[in-house]
């Protein structure tokens, strides 16, 4: 990657935005990703959660479209080796969702600039990680066109 990437982390409700629903308010972070603008990291467990999320029946996504939405993720998302992922060189702040401080903890570790999310509790942490020097914590639609 170019040393002008910025590299970035995207939850998994971000992922449905993005390789399931073609949310049009994702636009501008879709093309990023596809400019290779940003470089998306990922981890085991959060890859992991995003396989699990692809087969929940309330989805009703058939084997070809859990396969097409693997295939679209594992195109502009890099998982990074353990090591690499979840050595924590700060101390972060605990998310109220148990399960969404994994991606804190990946943005911490692999130096993301950028985490995507719509959850809300991820969401209240933004200002915090900000003014620690962290990273941004910003929902899919919040990028200019022109990033």
């Amino acid at each position: 990657m170019a040393c002008d990437v910025t590299r970035v982390v995207l939850d998994t409700n971000v992922c449905l935005d993005l390789f399931v629903f073609d949310d049009p308010r994702c636009t501008a972070l879709r093309a990023a990703l596809h400019a290779q603008r940003f470089e998306a990291v990922t981890r085991g467990d959060c890859r992991a959660e995003w396989l699990a999320v692809l087969a929940y029946p309330r989805l009703a996504l058939d084997a070809e479209r859990q396969v097409r939405a693997r295939e679209a993720f594992d195109a502009v998302v890099r998982c990074l080796p353990d090591e690499q992922a979840t050595a924590l060189p700060v101390r972060l702040p605990r998310c109220a969702d148990a399960d969404d401080q994994k991606f804190l903890e990946l943005a911490a570790a692999a130096g993301a600039r950028m985490l995507f999310s719509r959850d809300a509790e991820l969401l209240r942490l933004a200002r915090r990680t900000e003014r620690e020097g962290l990273f941004a914590i910003l929902p899919p639609w919040g990028l200019p066109a022109t990033v």
